[in-house]
């Protein structure tokens, strides 16, 4: 049975036993990127790890590998708006005919009120 003092004052949870000894650190490589702003950094890769050619400076703009090419993107769909997904199921004629109707309705409905 331990006793309920042992335990007193180690702050347990909050400070690791463990230390770093015989502990080795995976082998790796620093990289260089350049801004388009001017600035450079290094970045340490471990040396299995794939090298990215592309990595965000602290400034918010894409740096890129020292004498490297940037990738071409993606193609991205352009984002469909009301409009085109409302021609995907009526043509012009059909709208402006739909909006005749509607500009008649409306204009009736003012001659009756003001009636």
């Amino acid at each position: 049975m331990m006793k309920e003092t042992s335990l007193r004052g180690t702050r347990l949870g909050t400070t690791s036993y463990e230390n770093v000894d015989h502990v080795e650190l995976a082998p790796r490589h620093t990289v260089t990127f350049h801004c388009p702003e001017g600035h450079s950094f290094t970045v340490p890769f471990a040396d299995e790890a794939e090298v990215t050619v592309v990595w965000e400076c602290r400034c918010g703009r894409e740096a890129l590998v020292t004498d490297g090419v940037k990738p071409e993107g993606k193609y991205v769909k352009p984002a469909r708006t009301h409009w085109d997904m409302l021609l995907e199921r009526r043509t012009i004629a059909d709208l402006e005919v739909l909006l005749n109707e509607r500009l008649e309705l409306l204009s009736d409905l003012r001659s009756t009120k003001s009636a």
